[in-house]
Formats: C-alpha cells, structure tokens, sequence
C-alpha cells in the first residue's frame, strides 16, 4: 500500500472536514489531497529523482509528503539546523531534486542547475492550481528518506519504504477513530520520524493537525487552549519548559488535553512525575522508537503511569521511568556483544523485528541475515516484559570488565534536591580501563553540594562500582533539537 492511499481515504470518507491548520490557515481533507495531487504533476514535470523540504512544517510539508508519493519519488526533508557545510554536503547527495523551502540557502550552498528550487509559498499555490497527476510512477519502493543525525561520521540515508509506513500505521490506528473535534498538536520538525508519524496516523485517523512550526512553552500552552487540543505530542525536554511555566503561573484552559505522548529522549522519573500531577485528567504515552523503525515500537500506556504512580512495589513504581511493552506487531529481543539472548534484567543491546522495521540505508542494510535490527540502544526487560533504556550500546561504562548504565547513576543523581540535570559517562583510567565521571547542572540559587555529598547518595542507592570519581558542575548539558543528551560531548569536558 503507498501512504497516499491514507489521504485519499480520509478525503472521501470526509471531504469536507479540517485536516490541517497552520498559522491561521486551515485545510480540508479534499483541499489537503487537492493539493498532494497538484504536487505530484509538479514532481513528475521537473523529472527530479527526490523531493526535499528546507522548511519549518507547513501546508508544504503535507503536499511535498503525499505529492511525492503520488509521484513515485523519495520524499527527503532535511534539517535547517545544520551548519553550511553539513547541509551543502546532503544537498549534493540528493541532487537532482526539487527542494521546497529555503531557496536563497539552498543555492548559496550547493547551486546545481539540476536542481528545481522553490519558495514554499510558490509551491503551495502552484500546487493547489496544478492538474491532479495523470499518470503516476507510485509504487511502493522508497517513501522518505531521512538522514540519520548520527554523533560521528557522515550521516546515513536511512530508507522507509511504503510497506514499512503502511505497517506502522495501520497497525497502530484504526482508519477513522477520531472522534468529531479531535485535535492533535504537531511541534516536532518536519525532518524527524516523529513527525512524520503524526501525519501519517493524523490522517488516518482523521485527526485535525495543527502545526506549531517554532516551539516556545507559552506558545504551545496558548494554542492548546485556542484550538481545544486533544492530543499531543512533546520531547522531554519540551516538556521540562511548559512544566516550569505553568509553575510560574502561566495556565490557560488546558480542559481539552486529553493525551500527551512523549519520546525522543529520557525523561526524568521527576519531571513526569510532577507533569501527572499538574495534568491530573491527562493520559501520557512515552512512545519509544527510531528513524529506521518508521517510529514507536514500544508503548508504556497512560494506565500503565497512573499505575507505577500509584503503587508501592518498588518493581511496579520504577516502571515510571521504563518506555513500556514492545508493539504487538513487534519482536523485541535483549541480546549481548556477541549476539547471544540474555534473560530478564541483563543490560544488552536491543534488537528489533517486524514488518514495520526498515533498518535500511541508501548505503547498505543494517538487519542481520533473519532480520533483526540491532538498534545500538542499551536497555533490558524486566520479569513482566516492561522495556528499560540504558543509553546507547557504545555509551555503556564498562569498569573492570562490568558493564554499568549511565542512566541509572543519573536517575539517582536527580534525586539530590540541588540537582536539576545530570549525565553520567565513562572516562579513562589505568587501574579500571574506565571509571565514572558526571556532570551536574544545579537548580537555580543552589550552592554546589560537597564531592563527598555526591559520592555518598550514590553509595548509599547503588553498589560502589557506580560512584563517580569526578564530577563537574555546569551551566547546561548538551542535547540536540529532539532532546537527546550529547553524552559524546561531555566526556569530553573531563580530564584524561
């Protein structure tokens, strides 16, 4: 199935319907698909070989979307983050293209005749005047294209084909499930899968979107209470700022909220604890996923929060802080270095499997010969099957041959009333190959407590392996636009 079929279904269940609404315009579902198909004629008359987005989201966004996948051709929307240089070399990996958005940037850096620019406004409109396609390539090779924002090397191409998306999709929503009013709030960038995702199943589902294309906690807490928001969507790090403007007495009506879902990074055992409370009638979903897994693959659900919230078993309440159970569409396996299974509460690497896993790049495969994708992600399953994330597989400290999870020193480290942000990570040593170095950023007006103080609250919740040997106080960590902590980065900061 091509992920075009999703708009056309929505539009001929329900034409006429809001689908999208972005700074104060609005979109039906027969507009929406009025507009991908003009898109795709566009796309197939500039005979480009990808479809690119240098923009924030947008209308263009969804007609670059569904009028490439009409068209037959990769849609590849790139990170306007980027430094010139990292963005010139994408540029030149996907020319010839047809890039929507930035068009005085694009040519700055890479001005290649083959290549079509066009400013998102002259798209829209062409796109909205252009004859549906008559003939399309469609099929169902490669949908997006997304390059991976990896910490090291050149990025990868990361590939999801139609079949990948379509699994996901389907497999996750009903078609038409949204109730009349139903409104989810969309403010993650067009490039990551997140995204990606919340159009996808928004339309399935016949969810209106609405888009916040630049992020700030006032904006986002304004546009809940104008537009009803039911559902939404946050990375923590989004969400540790509306947390601490509603503490500083910013609250609109936020009656509508019914769903919050939350991924990208690790969220802090605290902060969510304190979101549940200023969010009482609020359902939270962490949502655990990646690019090459066309999104989620495990869920921890809103019961399974109220739960952990809730409950006196120590095993039960940390469960707070775990991303839940794998998909029923997904295998989900522990396994170590080796590649052997290890059983329940062993830290290893986690492997994926399912229709919906690509774990394919332009460059080459990255499944095993039966399938599995080895994600790079450390964690491990406790004894009724709930997901624990340790880190990144090379971000485990290994001391003296024992494998230790920054996460868990960090969490410990957050319980300190003085602590509002931490990071653990190896460092060298001659007597252990690696030892443990943190980095701690203080709430405001706290004076930094003792080293001993620090080393002590470790000692005292984990065994003494786990005490760091240095610790730095700091201003801020590092984190990239989706909230994951540069942990590379900070081990730097350490003496050798």
């Amino acid at each position: 199935m091509n992920i075009a079929l999703f708009l056309e279904m929505a539009a001929e269940a329900a034409p006429d319907r809001i689908a999208l609404v972005c700074d104060g315009r609005s979109f039906s579902y027969a507009q929406l698909l009025a507009g991908a198909r003009g898109a795709a004629t566009m796309i197939a008359q500039s005979h480009a070989e990808h479809v690119a987005l240098l923009d924030e989201a947008s209308e263009a966004a969804v007609f670059a979307l569904f009028g490439a996948a009409l068209a037959g051709v990769p849609y590849v929307p790139l990170n306007y983050r980027l430094a010139d240089a990292d963005l010139a070399a994408l540029l030149q990996r996907i020319t010839p293209c047809l890039l929507v958005g930035d068009v005085a940037r694009a040519r700055s850096l890479h001005d290649d005749e083959r290549n079509m620019l066009i400013a998102r406004e002259r798209f829209t409109g062409q796109a909205k005047e252009a004859p549906a396609i008559e003939e399309s390539d469609a099929g169902l090779g490669t949908a997006v294209q997304l390059f991976t924002s990896g910490t090291t090397g050149m990025p990868k191409a990361a590939i999801l084909r139609h079949t990948n998306l379509t699994s996901y999709v389907i497999g996750t929503v009903d078609f038409g499930s949204a109730p009349e009013g139903s409104a989810g709030l969309v403010t993650v960038p067009p490039y990551h899968i997140a995204g990606i995702a919340a159009l996808l199943t928004s339309i399935y589902s016949q969810r209106k979107i609405i888009l916040l294309p630049a992020f700030t906690p006032e904006a986002w807490l304004d546009l809940v209470a104008d537009q009803r928001v039911t559902n939404a969507f946050v990375v923590p790090t989004m969400l540790a700022r509306i947390v601490d403007v509603m503490d500083k007495g910013h609250r609109p009506d936020m009656s509508s909220l019914k769903a919050i879902s939350y991924g990208g990074g690790k969220m802090p055992l605290e902060l969510i604890s304190l979101a549940l409370d200023l969010f009482p009638e609020t359902g939270f979903t962490n949502a655990y996923g990646l690019t090459e897994t066309s999104s989620t693959v495990a869920l921890l659900s809103p019961e399974d929060h109220r739960a952990a919230k809730a409950s006196n078993d120590p095993m039960v309440h940390a469960r707070l802080a775990s991303v839940g159970i794998p998909l029923p569409t997904i295998e989900l396996e522990i396994r170590d270095e080796d590649g052997k299974l290890l059983g329940r509460d062993a830290v290893g690497e986690i492997y994926v499997r399912g229709e919906q896993v690509s774990g394919e790049y332009k460059e080459k495969s990255a499944l095993t010969a039966d399938g599995w994708f080895p994600t790079r992600d450390a964690g491990y399953l406790d004894r009724d099957g709930y997901l624990f994330l340790s880190g990144r597989a090379d971000d485990v400290i290994v001391r003296g041959g024992e494998n230790l999870s920054p996460g868990e020193i960090e969490d410990v480290l957050l319980t300190h009333p003085a602590v509002t942000d931490a990071c653990a990570t190896g460092i060298p040593s001659h007597e252990w190959g690696e030892t443990v170095g943190v980095a701690l950023v203080l709430s405001d007006g706290n004076k930094a407590p003792e080293q001993q103080e620090i080393q002590q609250l470790v000692r005292d919740r984990l065994r003494s392996s786990r005490v760091p040997e240095q610790i730095l106080f700091v201003e801020s960590l590092p984190y990239n636009e989706m909230g994951k902590l540069l942990r590379r980065e900070v081990k730097t900061w350490f003496k050798r």
